[in-house]
C-alpha cells in the first residue's frame, strides 16, 4: 500500500455568516478588512471561528465545578495559552475575560499588523508584501505568513531578515541590474 509522506487536514478554518448580505456586518467587516490590511473577508471569517473555538472552550469550562480537576487543568491551559499570545493581560487570567475577546484583540495580533505597528513598513499593505516577499525574520527565522500569531514573548525580535537586501543580505535584482548599467556607464566615459 503506498504511503503519502504528507498529511493534510481538510477541515474548514472558516465559517461563513448566516445572512450573507446584513448591511451592519458587510460594513464592520469591510472596515476591519480596510484597517488591517487583508486579502478577502475570509481572513475575518477565519478569526472569528478560531474566537467561537476559544469561546466554547472557556463557556463548556464554566458550566463544570469550580474544583472540578478537568477545569483546573483545561482552564489553566488555556488561560496560559491566551496570555502566551497576549490576548489576556496578568490582571484578566480568568475564564469570564475569554468570553469578552473581540476579533480585533485577534487581528492586532498577526504579524502584518505587528510589522507595520513598529515602524518596519510604511503602510498596512506595505507590512503585507515585505511579509510575503520573504524580508521578515521572526527570532531568527523568515516567516512569510502575513497571519502568523506573534507570541509576546517574540515580540521584540521582529527584524528585517538577515538575507535580505533590506538587511545585510546581498542586493536585489534591480540594484545589480543599476550597478551594472553605472559600471557601464563609467567604461564610456573612459
Amino acid at each position: 500500500m503506498p504511503t503519502n509522506a504528507q498529511h493534510r487536514n481538510y477541515r474548514k478554518t472558516y465559517k461563513t455568516p448566516r445572512r450573507p448580505f446584513e448591511k451592519e456586518r458587510l460594513d464592520a467587516e469591510l472596515t476591519l478588512v480596510g484597517e488591517y490590511g487583508l486579502r478577502c473577508k475570509r481572513e475575518i471569517w477565519r478569526c472569528q471561528y478560531a474566537l467561537a473555538k476559544l469561546r466554547k472552550a472557556a463557556r463548556t469550562l464554566l458550566t463544570l465545578d469550580p474544583k472540578d480537576p478537568k477545569r483546573i487543568f483545561e482552564g489553566a491551559a488555556l488561560l496560559r495559552r491566551m496570555s502566551r499570545y497576549g490576548l489576556l493581560a496578568d490582571d484578566e487570567l480568568e475564564l469570564d475575560y475569554v468570553l469578552q475577546l473581540t476579533t480585533q484583540k485577534l487581528l492586532e495580533r498577526r504579524l502584518q499588523t505587528k510589522v507595520f505597528k513598529q515602524g518596519l513598513a510604511k503602510s498596512i499593505h506595505h507590512a503585507r508584501v515585505l511579509i510575503r516577499q520573504r524580508h521578515i525574520s521572526v527570532g531568527g527565522q523568515l516567516v512569510n505568513v502575513p497571519s502568523f500569531n506573534v507570541r509576546t514573548s517574540s515580540e521584540k525580535h521582529i527584524d528585517i531578515s538577515a538575507n535580505s537586501p533590506y538587511g545585510q543580505g546581498a542586493p536585489g535584482r534591480v540594484a545589480k541590474k543599476r550597478a551594472a548599467a553605472k559600471a557601464a556607464a563609467g567604461d564610456d566615459d573612459e
